[in-house]
Formats: structure tokens, sequence, C-alpha cells
């Protein structure tokens, strides 16, 4: 399949969001509460001439995917992207072509590609400042076979996800990654 046909496989952002389970409250709530800075809105309003599209690979139980596709979804907004949002585990056909570091399924990976199919840029799944905050939090983890691991896993995803809902300040470092993306990509 082409990305226009994954992108007709896809699911719209309310159907999306209506079919969530696990973190459709604080998806709803970063998107409620974040608006683009003045400065990127005219670079985004300037990407609409492009008349890009993009699929997105995702899943509700995803902290990383609570974040950044409220943040994407205003960036759509302003660009004019049309997006389509498909659930990782059901569509590892197109997963697979976009593994992190060659090997993992990580989401949300958004795929922006122009009307005749052609890939444009792909962003995912965090930006450099979250995915220093994960390293940093997974160091102080014990190690995989020690009796207390599992319960800090458990405490290391709840705080987290917790940091996430609550510093804007890593809402923004999203914003800011993307822009750099699309702008290396696109020229613009």
């Amino acid at each position: 399949m082409d990305l226009n046909q994954w992108f007709d496989k896809g699911m719209t952002w309310q159907a999306y969001v209506d079919g969530m389970k696990v973190n459709r409250e604080g998806l709803q709530k970063i998107y409620d509460s974040y608006h683009l800075p003045e400065e990127d809105l005219s670079f985004y309003e300037g990407l609409a001439e492009e008349k890009l599209r993009a699929v997105v690979l995702t899943a509700d139980w995803c902290g990383d995917a609570m974040l950044c596709l409220p943040i994407l979804k205003r960036i759509a907004e302003a660009a004019r992207i049309q997006m389509r949002y498909l659930i990782r585990d059901e569509n590892l056909e197109l997963m697979d072509q976009y593994l992190t570091n060659g090997k993992s399924r990580s989401i949300p990976i958004f795929v922006f590609f122009d009307s005749q199919g052609n890939e444009r840029a792909v962003w995912g799944p965090r930006s450099p400042e979250v995915q220093w905050l994960v390293d940093e939090m997974k160091a102080k983890m014990p190690a995989e076979g020690e009796p207390d691991f599992a319960e800090k896993q458990k405490d290391l995803y709840r705080d987290f996800k917790k940091r996430l809902l609550e510093e804007p300040s890593l809402w923004e470092t999203v914003n800011r990654s993307v822009r750099v993306r699309l702008q290396e990509k696109l020229g613009s």
C-alpha cells in the first residue's frame, strides 16, 4: 500500500478520540490547553500551500501519543494538514517501515506526504528533550531482574505521564522539534 492508501484506511481525529479508553482525558487536556506560539503560526500557515497529508501511527495506551497527538493536531490545523490515525498493532506492515533506531516500534510516528503519496518528512516518537527525560528517569531504575523492578517501572510510567500532563514546557519541545524537522525536510 502507498501512503495515500494508508491515509484512506485511517481514522479521523474525532473517530480516534471517540474510541480512546486510556488517555483520552489527558490528550484532551493538552489539546484544550496548548496553543501554538505566535511566531510559529506564520511558519505553519505557510505550509498550507504544500497540501500535506499525514498518517499517524499511535495507540491509546501510549503516554508519548497522549502528549504529541494534541500538539501535532494544533500544528495540522494551522498548516491545513489532513491527518489520519492508525493503531500501531493493527498496522504492523506500515509500522515496520518506520522503526525507531531500526528496531523499536516506538510511537507515535507522523509520516507527512504530498498528494501524490510521496513521503516528505517523518517525525516521532518524541522530542529530544522528552527523550532525555525518559533516559534520565530510566537511569534511576533498578536492574530488570531486581525484586522491585516491576513496582519501580509502574512508578516510572505514572511519574512520566504526570510530568507530560503538568509541564507545558515539555509540550513546547514537541512543537519546536516538529518545526525543525519540517523546515529541514521541506526547506521552508
